[in-house]
């Protein structure tokens, strides 16, 4: 099916210098500053062999892979019945301080507060102090890259998983129905929509954020300093963190897509076909979900009401 097998090492390795228990209630039992401040190693859940068919799977792994602004993703493969990937979360642990001046660097300041593909130059500390264990030292290390890794490329070509494996294509341009009728195109709904994610960035709010499927099995003791890891990152780039499952911890991440195109709001992948002549873009990217009771979208979308109700079928 594409997927290659499970790659040796752990399954939910956060690679810390730290204890696998908690801590006081809200600070992770950490023993040292290290990478786990400013970023996090976890496995990431993607689809299920036997509840989602090839198609799905590989439109669930584009659509997650696409958002690279704050994750970096390793190889697909398969553990078990989940297909899965390794990433890293860079978003900063909210205790990290930075201390001292530094030279002139490009990195991501520990806040996060950059956009999309911009890394404004800036001066990176030369310590860091742990604000909840009092920790001192350097300043942790970092593994973001300037600009964050985009599925589309100079050649006008982009990069989707296809058959479960990551392929390059040139995709092809929908052609319209034989003997269709003319009408007027109609423009992107959210073209000019006041939606915001929750670091109130206007703009294609569906498409900057996303919840993450993070393998933490409730029987592994090293899953308890992870979920307190996840807890501590800086909000809202990385929140509303909690247990779903016995496998499953979800977070929600502000990490825009890599498939915007550059108005910010438009999808190159819209209206193109896979190899297979099917549609380019992620099935999850036009269903509409299915929002809870306590969850009523994204400020100033234009496609629910009051409620979290569709106004219309986007």
């Amino acid at each position: 099916m594409g997927f290659s097998s499970s790659p040796s090492g752990t399954e939910s390795s956060a690679a810390v210098e730290s204890s696998p228990r908690c801590g006081r209630r809200g600070v992770p039992a950490c023993t040292g500053l290290g990478s786990h401040c400013r970023e996090l190693a976890v496995t990431l859940s993607i689809a299920d062999l036997e509840e989602d068919d090839a198609a799905s799977r590989d439109h669930l792994a584009t659509w997650l892979l696409g958002h690279t602004e704050r994750l970096t993703f390793g190889a697909l493969y398969v553990r078990g019945r989940r297909v899965l990937v390794d990433a890293l979360i860079h978003v900063a642990c909210r205790y990290l301080e930075a201390t001292g001046d530094g030279r002139r660097s490009r990195s991501r300041s520990a806040n996060g507060e950059t956009r999309a593909g911009q890394r404004p130059e800036q001066a990176e500390p030369k310590g860091a102090r742990c604000r909840a264990h009092g920790f001192v030292g350097s300043w942790p290390p970092g593994s973001q890259p300037a600009i964050p890794a985009s599925p589309q490329h100079a050649d006008g070509t982009v990069t989707v998983v296809y058959r479960g494996r990551l392929r390059r294509a040139a995709l092809e341009v929908r052609a319209p129905p034989e003997r269709s009728l003319p009408v007027v195109e109609q423009d992107n709904p959210c073209r000019g929509a006041p939606c915001r994610t929750a670091d109130h960035r206007r703009g294609a709010a569906c498409c900057r954020d996303l919840t993450l499927e993070v393998l933490a099995p409730a029987h592994d003791p090293a899953s308890d300093h992870l979920e307190a890891l996840l807890l501590a990152r800086r909000s809202p780039y990385l929140c509303k963190t909690a247990r779903v499952s016995h496998a499953i911890i979800e977070c929600e991440v502000i990490s825009a897509c890599g498939y915007l195109a550059g108005d910010g709001i438009s999808c190159v992948l819209h209206g193109r076909l896979r190899p297979d002549g099917k549609h380019a873009k992620p099935f999850v990217c036009s269903d509409w979900p299915n929002l809870g009771p306590d969850d009523v979208g994204h400020p100033g979308c234009r496609l629910i009401g009051r409620g979290g109700r569709m106004r219309h079928g986007g």
